[in-house]
């Protein structure tokens, strides 16, 4: 994930900013962490440079 997809992101929940945590990163990319939301605290993982956003509850169902 790019960093600069922080400026169009936004909590699913309640669209609220996000809050980038930085696991592992490459000179372009971030490849690790989480977003967390700055308003109802949720967090979603960075995987493999792929933002999860789903809501919490459909994240649980989704096939992996």
């Amino acid at each position: 994930m790019k960093e600069s997809l922080l400026d169009i992101l936004c909590c699913p929940v309640d669209k609220a900013d996000l809050e980038l945590h930085v696991e592992d990163r490459t000179d372009e990319e971030i490849l690790e962490g989480t977003l967390t939301c700055t308003e109802c605290g949720e967090e979603y993982p960075i995987e493999d440079g792929i933002p999860n956003l789903l809501p919490p509850d459909m994240r649980d169902e989704a096939p992996a």
